[in-house]
């Protein structure tokens, strides 16, 4: 297992040129024709172009259909501007000139600790990224939040479709939470049946006091990927969230993995994913 490491700043992945035009034609590159790319869309074989620019870290998928139309994009040295474009093993994709290869999908876990920001801004003191900066030299990202003083369980990914999937059904998470006080039963079963907050209605897979403990504990599964959703909750009802610390993350939990530590997601826990 392997130990927290605050060695470094990690950099944000960057986008490569932010310029938009159809540079590749202007140098005399002849677009791959749409009769011999259908041809490729068609076939099961290799990456799709938008998901290999995602894969490697220059932008998402829907960014990389942009630079794509707009010729930015090349294969064997030929402007490709067909979506469906399938890259095969051993051709050469740039962009903007520069040539690029897909990371493996890569997941880290993290337990994180309080005080610590989910960003990968070098501005905000101490980051997550920091953390995890010797995990993996894939460009991973978090997916979902963690309030600076929240702890618990936080993944990251490279992987642009776990992202999308995921991010339009969210995933579910058992909070552990504390209260400045006794949360009434009322309320408890106010927040069971689903709260409207600001004209937006807000609803929980589960919640329920937690096992011996005082009643200002609660436990809270929500498919929400953000954090602030949890004190806005209870800050409605009239409570203060003093603690939040995620204890599962869909199939993932704590087991083993002590706080302020990180480690790789196995194979067979990635496949669990998909079961979700």
């Amino acid at each position: 297992m392997s130990k927290r490491d605050h060695s470094g700043k990690r950099k944000a992945s960057g986008r490569g040129s932010g310029e938009r035009g159809n540079k590749g034609q202007s140098k005399g590159k002849a677009p791959i024709q749409k009769s011999g790319a259908g041809k490729n869309s068609k076939n099961s074989e290799g990456i799709r172009l938008n998901k290999y620019i995602a894969n490697s870290g220059i932008c998402s998928r829907r960014e990389a259909d942009l630079y794509i139309e707009t010729g930015q994009v090349t294969v064997n040295n030929k402007v490709v501007n067909e979506m469906g474009y399938r890259v095969k093993p051993g051709e050469e994709v740039r962009f903007d000139g520069r040539r690029i290869s897909p990371e493996p999908a890569t997941f880290v876990l993290l337990n994180k600790p309080k005080g610590v920001a989910t960003t990968s801004s070098e501005s905000k003191g101490l980051t997550v990224m920091d953390i995890i900066a010797n995990a993996t030299k894939a460009k991973v990202k978090p997916f979902g939040r963690l309030g600076r003083n929240a702890t618990g369980l936080l993944l990251f990914t490279n992987d642009d479709a776990f992202r999308q999937k995921f991010s339009k059904k969210g995933i579910d998470r058992l909070f552990h939470i504390e209260l400045d006080k006794n949360l009434k039963a009322p309320d408890l079963q106010a927040i069971s049946e689903g709260l409207k907050i600001e004209g937006k209605d807000v609803k929980v897979e589960e919640v329920s006091y937690v096992n011996n403990a005082p009643k200002k504990e609660v436990g809270l599964r929500i498919k929400h990927t953000g954090n602030s959703v949890i004190r806005s909750i209870f800050e409605h009802l009239g409570y203060n969230v003093v603690k939040v610390d995620c204890v599962t993350l869909g199939p993932l939990t704590k087991k083993d993995l002590p706080r302020g530590r990180y480690r790789q997601i196995t194979e067979d826990e990635i496949s669990l994913f998909s079961r979700l």
